[in-house]
C-alpha cells in the first residue's frame, strides 16, 4: 500500500511537474539553442582593451588615490563583488574595487566547490508550486554551463550519484532528477540515469551494500572556488578596473545633490591596511558588496538601516582520498536532520559536507566539533561497514558563512531560499545580498543594470556571458603536456599547474628552480604529497597575494586539503615572500604566527589537538598498556619517564637509520602535549589509545617506533613520510 501511494504520489507530481517546466521552458530553450553565437557575440562586443598584464597593486593603489571620480566603486572582493566590477569595466565604466581583506577570503573560498542549480531548491518549487524557486534553478543551471564555458581550466563536470535503499524511492528520485535536467534543457551536461545495484558499487565500491536496491547519477559543475574568484579579480584587473585587496572602507562619503538637497553616497574614505595609510576614493555609484557583511555598510549609510541578512554557518571536512572514487561524488538527499550532504572528490581528497545553521558575522568563523562529527556520523551511514570512517582521518575542516536574504516567514535558515535581491537606498548606495556562488555573474550583471537606472550612467548592457577568464583563452585539456616537454615539470605538476593557472601556467613554469635532479628538471615542491612548487609563491606575490594566509589558502588550497602539510609549508613560503616582499625578520615571524592561528582556529587543527591533550582518557585494556610500555622502554632505556629526540637518535643509529634533526623534533612535538620538549609515558599510552579509538591517524612516533621496535630484530629502513592521516 505504501508502495501504491508513493507511486502514485510521484506520478501525479511528476506528470504535472513536467507539463509545468515543459511549459516554461520553451523560450529559453530556444534561446539556448543559439548559446553560443550569443557569447561570442557579447565577447566579442567588449570596446574596452585588455592588458596582456595586470598592474601591481602599488599601481592599482595609485590609481585609487589619484583617479577625480569613478563611475562605480564596489566594496567587497568575494565573487559578487568582483563579478560587480568585472561587469562595470567590461561596459566601459570606469570601475574601482576595494576589499579589506583578500581577494575571496570570506565565503567565496569556503563552498562546497560545486557550480550547481540546487536539487533541492527545484524540489521545493515543484512540491510548493513556488515560481521563485523554479527560477532561481533555472537560472543558476544557464549559469553554470557559462562557468563551465568561460573558465574550463578551474572547472569541470562532475557525476553525481544518489543511492537508493528502497524500491519505492526509484521513481521518486528518478523523476526529480529527469526534471533537473529537463530544467537544464540543451545546457544538460550529460543525461541522468539509473545504475543496478552491481553497477553502482562498480562505480562506488566503498558504498554501504546492505538493502542497497540501486542508485541514480546525475551530473552538475565543479570548480576550485577561490582561485576562481581570483580570475575574475584578475580579468577585471586586466580590462582596466583599480582593484585592490586589504583597502578597508571605514566610511562613506556623501554630499548634498544641489537639485533635490538629498545627501547622495559619492565615494568612501578607505584605509591601505599595509601601509596604514588614509585616502578618499570618490565615485558617482557605490556598490556593497559584501556578503555575510552587507547589513554592516548598509547601516554606514543609514544607522537605522534595518537587517536584510541572515547568516548562516556551513562547515565542510577534508578526508583522504580513498574515501571516494576518482570520479564520482555522492548526494546523501535526507540527513537525519532533514539537511543535504555532499560527499565529493576534491584536488585528490575527499571533501564532505555542508551543515546549515544560524551564526553570527565574523571575519573567523571557526568549525565545531559538533558539526565534523554530524558529518562523519552521515558519512558512516552511507559507507560500507568494511571502511572505518575514523575522526583522525579529518586532514581540514572550516566553517563558510552564507549571506541568504531573511525571510519574515521563515523559522530557519534552511528554508530561505539562496535568491538574491538589489536594493537601492534614498543616498544611492546600492546593495546586492544574498543568491549563491553559481549565479554570481547574473548577480553582477542585474547590480550593474540597477546602478546605471539608478545613477544614469552611460553604459550599455552586459558584455560578460562568454567572456573568458584569466588563464582560459588558450587552453587546452593537452596544455600539461608541453609544460612536460618544454619544461621537465613532473607530469602532476604539471597538471595542476595547466588546472590552475590555465594557459599562464608557461609563466609560473618559466620561473620554477631547477632541481638538481635528473627527474624533474624543475620545480621544488613546497611538500612532498601535493603538488605545489615554490615558484607559485612567487607568481603569487605578482596575484596580489600579501600575507601567509594568502598563499597556503587562497593562491594554493594547502590549508584547505591538510592542515599539517600547510604548517610544515610554512617556513618556506614565508622566506620565499620575505624576499619577494622585503620582510625584516620580525615581519616573517609575524607572518608565521599569524598563518599557525588561522590553521588552528579557522581550519581545524585547534579540533584535531582538542583530539589528544594531557587529560585525554586512556581507555586500552592491561594487555595493550604492558605491550606499549615494552615498546616505549625501547626507547627510554634509563627509565627516566621520557623520551627525547636523544633517545630516539640512538635506537635509530643501532639500526643504521638516520632523520634529520629537525624532522626528529616535528614528530616528537605532534605528541608532546605539554611542550616541554620530551614525550612522556603516559603521553604516550594517551596517543596509543587515541589512535585505537580512531580519534587520531597517521602519527610518526607511533609508526616510526612500532617499527623501530621490529627493525631491531629485522634491521629494516624506517620510512617517516608524513602519512595519510588527519586531524
Amino acid at each position: 500500500m505504501a508502495f501504491q501511494k508513493a507511486v502514485k504520489g510521484t506520478a501525479l507530481i511528476g506528470g504535472g511537474a513536467i507539463a509545468t517546466v515543459f511549459g516554461l521552458s520553451q523560450f529559453s530553450q530556444y534561446r539556448n539553442k543559439h548559446g553560443t553565437f550569443v557569447r561570442v557575440q557579447a565577447a566579442e562586443a567588449v570596446a574596452v582593451p585588455i592588458k596582456d598584464h595586470f598592474p601591481t597593486r602599488e599601481e592599482q593603489i595609485l590609481a585609487l588615490q589619484t583617479t577625480r571620480e569613478f563611475d562605480v566603486l564596489v566594496i567587497g572582493g568575494g565573487a559578487t563583488g568582483c563579478g560587480c566590477a568585472l561587469d562595470a569595466v567590461t561596459r566601459g565604466l570606469k570601475t574601482a574595487l576595494l576589499e579589506r581583506d583578500d581577494f575571496s577570503s570570506g565565503t567565496s573560498s569556503r563552498s562546497t566547490k560545486l557550480i550547481h542549480g540546487g536539487v533541492r531548491y527545484l524540489q521545493k518549487a515543484i512540491m510548493k508550486l513556488d515560481f521563485e524557486q523554479y527560477r532561481m534553478v533555472k537560472e543558476a543551471l544557464e549559469e553554470r554551463a557559462n562557468l563551465l564555458e568561460i573558465a574550463p581550466h578551474l572547472s569541470a563536470p562532475l557525476p553525481i550519484m544518489l543511492p537508493v535503499y528502497k524500491w519505492w524511492q526509484v521513481p521518486y528520485y528518478w523523476f526529480g532528477i529527469k526534471l533537473y535536467d529537463m530544467v537544464a534543457g540543451s545546457q544538460c551536461l550529460k543525461s541522468s540515469y539509473f545504475l543496478s545495484k552491481s553497477r553502482a558499487l562498480e562505480h562506488f565500491p566503498m558504498l554501504r551494500k546492505d538493502e542497497l536496491v540501486g542508485a541514480i547519477v546525475y551530473y552538475d559543475g565543479q570548480h576550485n572556488d577561490a582561485r576562481m574568484n581570483l580570475a575574475i579579480a584578475l580579468t577585471a584587473a586586466r580590462y582596466g578596473a583599480a582593484t585592490a585587496n586589504y583597502a578597508e572602507v571605514l566610511r562613506l562619503l556623501k554630499s548634498r545633490d544641489p537639485a533635490g538637497g538629498k545627501e547622495r553616497v559619492c565615494g568612501v574614505r578607505c584605509r591601505d591596511v599595509l601601509t596604514g595609510q588614509e585616502f578618499d576614493v570618490k565615485a558617482k555609484c557605490v556598490i556593497n558588496a559584501t556578503g555575510p557583511f552587507t547589513d554592516s555598510v548598509r547601516k554606514m549609510d543609514d544607522e537605522e538601516a534595518s537587517n536584510i541578512c541572515q547568516p548562516s554557518a556551513g562547515v565542510h571536512i577534508v578526508m583522504p582520498g580513498y574515501y571516494s572514487p576518482d570520479n564520482m561524488g555522492l548526494l546523501d538527499p535526507a540527513t537525519s536532520d532533514g539537511r543535504v550532504i555532499f560527499f565529493l572528490p576534491w584536488e585528490k581528497m575527499t571533501i564532505a559536507g555542508t551543515t546549515d545553521s544560524p551564526t553570527d558575522v565574523t571575519s573567523h568563523p571557526i568549525p565545531t566539533e559538533e558539526d565534523i562529527n554530524f558529518i562523519l556520523n552521515e558519512v558512516r551511514n552511507y559507507l560500507s561497514v568494511d571502511v572505518e570512517v575514523r575522526r583522525g582521518d579529518v586532514l581540514a575542516a572550516w566553517s563558510g558563512i552564507r549571506p541568504l536574504v531573511t525571510d519574515p516567514n521563515s523559522k530557519d535558515t534552511q528554508s530561505i531560499s539562496r535568491n538574491h535581491v538589489v536594493t537601492v537606498s534614498d543616498s544611492g548606495l546600492v546593495t546586492i545580498a544574498g543568491g549563491k556562488w553559481t549565479t554570481y555573474r547574473s548577480m553582477a550583471q542585474d547590480t550593474i543594470d540597477a546602478a546605471i537606472q539608478a545613477h544614469d550612467l552611460k553604459a550599455g548592457s552586459s558584455r560578460t556571458i562568454g567572456l573568458q577568464l584569466q588563464g582560459a583563452e588558450e587552453w587546452s585539456p593537452t596544455l600539461y603536456i608541453r609544460l612536460v616537454q618544454d619544461y621537465g615539470l613532473e607530469s602532476e605538476v604539471a597538471q595542476h599547474l595547466a588546472s590552475t593557472y590555465g594557459d599562464k601556467a608557461f609563466e609560473v613554469a618559466k620561473i620554477a628552480q631547477v632541481t638538481g635532479k635528473r627527474w624533474p628538471i624543475v620545480g621544488k615542491r613546497l611538500v612532498s604529497e601535493f603538488p605545489y612548487i615554490e615558484a607559485e609563491v612567487v607568481y603569487g606575490v605578482k596575484e596580489y597575494a600579501r600575507t601567509a594566509v594568502d598563499m597556503i589558502s587562497r593562491r594554493t588550497r594547502l590549508a584547505f586539503l591538510n592542515v599539517q602539510a600547510a604548517e610544515e609549508a610554512l617556513p618556506r613560503i614565508v622566506d620565499i615572500m620575505g624576499k619577494e616582499l622585503n620582510w625584516s625578520e620580525q615581519k616573517k615571524k609575524e607572518e608565521l604566527e599569524a598563518a599557525r592561528k588561522f590553521l588552528y582556529y579557522e581550519m581545524g587543527y585547534k579540533v584535531k589537538s582538542d583530539q589528544l591533550t594531557d587529560s585525554s582518557e586512556i581507555t586500552l585494556v592491561p594487555s595493550d598498556i604492558e605491550r606499549y610500555k615494552k615498546r616505549f622502554h625501547m626507547f627510554d632505556k634509563d627509565k627516566k619517564g621520557f623520551i627525547t629526540i636523544l633517545d630516539v637518535q640512538r635506537v635509530l643509529e643501532s639500526i643504521n637509520v638516520q632523520i634529520a634533526e629537525n624532522t626528529l623534533h616535528d614528530i616528537l612535538n605532534e605528541v608532546d602535549l605539554n611542550k616541554n620538549g620530551q614525550v612522556e609515558l603516559n603521553e604516550f599510552l594517551q596517543l596509543m589509545s587515541a589512535i585505537q579509538k580512531g580519534h587520531v591517524s597517521g602519527s610518526r612516533l607511533a609508526v616510526l617506533m612500532k617499527t623501530a621496535e621490529e627493525n631491531l630484530r629485522q634491521r629494516v629502513l624506517i620510512s617517516v613520510d608524513r602519512s595519510g592521516g588527519g586531524l
